[in-house]
């Protein structure tokens, strides 16, 4: 495979990744407002968000193996796992492998769920909160299509989603904590009938 080709693999897996990603983050937001998709059920929308989890992992994992493989730049596996050690743009590749390590560290808890509780696992899943914006700035710091229109639109979309999904949860914690226990009990009743 030509160096070229990789390249464009590495900045077209990119941003499929901040599509995915984005979509992701979306997704866990309405999971956790226990929104329904427009035709699917409730756990529709869970495996949806776990499945595209996965596939964004799977597309995460081939922008890091392009990388590494494309030789134009020298970035090896230890640049791309432990952070800020890279001879090339050190910052920028050193925000990626932070954001890839948070969510390894997702991906590991999620898988093990069942034995670490959920309330281990529900405060460590608040790490895919964190690595979205970190592997942002990553993308903007060393995309070399950062600053191309279609780049900019894809990413103040991405941005505005995201945003708008947390004030919405946002929005949502506010009114559930104003909320007295008497009515939390009405609701909770109402929502068994």
């Amino acid at each position: 495979m030509s160096s070229e080709i990789l390249w464009y693999a590495n900045r077209a897996t990119g941003a499929v990744c901040l599509v995915l990603f984005t979509v992701v983050v979306l997704l866990g937001i309405a999971v956790r407002l226990r929104t329904r998709l427009p035709g699917l059920p409730r756990f529709g929308t869970v495996n949806l968000h776990r499945t595209l989890s996965l596939s964004a992992t799977a597309f995460l994992a081939l922008h890091i193996a392009m990388a590494v493989i494309d030789g134009y730049v020298n970035i090896t596996v230890v640049d791309a796992v432990v952070p800020f050690v890279s001879d090339y743009e050190p910052f920028w590749l050193g925000l990626g492998t932070v954001a890839l390590d948070l969510m390894l560290a997702v991906l590991v808890t999620s898988l093990l769920r069942e034995r670490i509780g959920h309330r281990t696992w529900r405060a460590l899943h608040w790490l895919a909160y964190a690595s979205w914006p970190v592997a942002l700035i990553h993308g903007i710091g060393i995309g070399t299509d950062t600053g191309t229109d279609w780049m900019t639109w894809l990413t103040v979309s991405c941005v505005a989603a995201v945003i708008a999904a947390f004030g919405i949860r946002l929005a949502h914690s506010a009114r559930d904590s104003r909320r007295t226990p008497a009515a939390l009990l009405r609701t909770a009743e109402g929502a068994r009938s």
